[in-house]
């Protein structure tokens, strides 16, 4: 799909993830035992073919540069094209103090990465969703249309009130925007978009003209009646991640093996930095039922519908049970812990306990000690 450019979205935005974006942005929190949330953006866009990649970063984004390192995990590690990185600091005086307003802002902040795009279209998605979708029948659909904007929405009932919904005829063309809602309507938008690149660069353009900053606002709802706003639905597993409970819950999905079958189908891989490390132990003394569990596990104690990340220790006697605990959490012995979200490096000391909800979760920052 030589015809279609990406540019994934990663700057720090407005959501409820507390201790989980601390030290990173969302696109690059941990998902599913052995992923990053960028993981499915990057894999969605190689999976269609696509060689030439933007990062668009701002605020917070170590976490991710040492994810993605120069691309090579997604064959984006090219002489030409391939991943760019765009960090604010290349345009300092204009963009680097203050965190971006919206998407139309980070555009115009990297408005000469712009002018050298190769392709005819481009496709702009958030590193926060959580989807695996087939970008090659968007385009298709896209072209066939005749649309100026394609966006992919979903059709599921998984709505929330911070979330964009959209309304179409029955030709598929969007008659309403709609956002702010206190009984959400319509089509879950999933932020993403294709578009031509010389209509990108023209809005791009206007917008930084007029001081607008937002695509959902000054694109989409204000020139609605002006573009061919086209829809994609798109009906399979779709996560935003946007708040801690959203975390949680579209995490504890996975459990269910048709949602991983949905998610991670054979013919679109998923692709995901390895961890290096050695097989899980599970010893005589432990139990492990109805998890995932990456590699370099030691358990010995019981894990109970539970997701752990590389390098996880349960000791003998302790209890794990519907909880998430990333990369090098170490859980002593005698310890419980139910309904928790541990950040990296997490330490659970000898006999405490934890009990959270599932309707609340307790969150572990990096590096705690309890």
């Amino acid at each position: 799909m030589n015809r279609l450019h990406g540019i994934i979205f990663s700057y720090v935005m407005r959501n409820d993830l507390r201790e989980l974006t601390e030290l990173r942005s969302p696109a690059s929190v941990p998902f599913g035992g052995r992923y990053r949330t960028v993981d499915f953006a990057l894999s969605n866009l190689t999976n269609a073919g696509v060689t030439d990649v933007g990062l668009v970063l701002h605020g917070r984004y170590q976490s991710m540069l040492d994810h993605v390192g120069s691309g090579k995990v997604w064959d984006l590690s090219r002489k030409r094209g391939g991943l760019r990185i765009l960090p604010p600091f290349n345009y300092q005086k204009d963009w680097g103090v203050m965190p971006f307003r919206g998407k139309m802002e980070a555009l115009a902040g990297v408005k000469t990465y712009l002018d050298e795009i190769r392709q005819d279209y481009v496709v702009m998605m958030d590193g926060d969703l959580i989807a695996n979708i087939p970008l090659q029948d968007v385009l298709n659909q896209h072209i066939e249309s005749k649309a100026d904007i394609t966006v992919v929405c979903a059709n599921d009932s998984y709505k929330t009130a911070d979330g964009t919904y959209y309304e179409k005829d029955a030709q598929g063309r969007i008659t309403e925007v709609l956002f702010h809602l206190n009984q959400p309507r319509g089509y879950r938008g999933l932020e993403i978009f294709i578009l031509s690149t010389d209509l990108l660069r023209k809005l791009v353009a206007e917008c930084e003209a007029q001081d607008q900053y937002s695509f959902r606002r000054s694109v989409l709802l204000n020139k609605r009646d002006e573009l061919n706003l086209q829809m994609y639905v798109w009906g399979g597993f779709a996560a935003q991640m946007r708040s801690v409970q959203e975390y949680y819950d579209r995490s504890m999905q996975l459990l269910n093996p048709e949602i991983r079958a949905e998610l991670f189908p054979a013919e679109r891989p998923i692709r995901a930095k390895g961890a290096d490390k050695s097989s899980t132990y599970i010893s005589e003394s432990g139990s492990c039922l109805n998890s995932l569990v990456a590699e370099g596990c030691w358990i010995e104690g019981t894990v109970v519908d539970s997701i752990l990340f590389p390098g996880v220790t349960v000791a003998k006697g302790a209890v794990v049970r519907n909880s998430i605990l990333f990369k090098g959490v170490n859980v002593a012995e005698n310890a419980t812990l139910a309904h928790v979200i541990a950040d990296k490096d997490v330490e659970v000391q000898n006999g405490r306990t934890l009990m959270g909800h599932y309707t609340y979760p307790i969150v572990l920052a990096k590096n705690s000690v309890i």
